[in-house]
């Protein structure tokens, strides 16, 4: 829904330029700012030092992980040699790191998220900055995301400048 609504508010942006009557033609440029901001190099640091600061945490999941899955092993192997009080137990164990596990990993994707979101509003001016440069040295008069084109012919898009523009700095 709210893809329809940007796109009907462009749609009728467009008319609207259209309709002006302007005698110039104007210039329109398309950016995949997703795919060029995460293939920058700041991006590339931002994920090296990403793993690095969750190197602990990620460790710590591989590791109950690991045990969960050794515990559940050995459950399916043994069960039917196992005692009821051993079966018991030995499925409160598993219980109890499933339960660690999932907390650990919502924890780290929470934390890496965070990260990521920290990451892109820190970007944003230094995108805006990029692509304004651009659209002037190109003399383009809009610059659309690509989400929101249906069509573009590929010479309007402006993805790959917008990194070299990024890389640049």
């Amino acid at each position: 829904m709210k893809l329809f609504k940007t796109t009907l508010i462009l749609m009728l942006t467009l008319s609207a330029f259209m309709s002006l009557g302007v005698q110039a033609e104007q210039r329109v440029g398309v950016v995949d700012f997703r795919t060029a901001l995460l293939s920058s190099e700041d991006a590339k640091k931002f994920g090296e030092q990403l793993k690095k600061d969750f190197a602990d945490e990620e460790s710590r999941l591989r590791e109950v992980g690991e045990i969960a899955q050794k515990l559940q092993d050995r459950l399916k192997k043994d069960a039917a040699i196992m005692s009821d009080s051993e079966r018991s137990k030995l499925g409160a164990e598993l219980e109890e790191k499933a339960q660690e596990f999932n907390f650990l990993k919502n924890k780290y994707q929470s934390a890496i998220s965070k990260r990521e979101e920290m990451f892109l509003q820190e970007s944003k001016p230094k995108v805006d900055e990029a692509i304004r440069k651009i659209a002037n040295s190109e003399n383009i008069d809009i610059v659309l995301p690509s989400k929101l084109v249906i069509y573009a012919n590929p010479g309007l898009d402006l993805t790959a400048k917008l990194i070299k523009e990024l890389n640049s700095k």
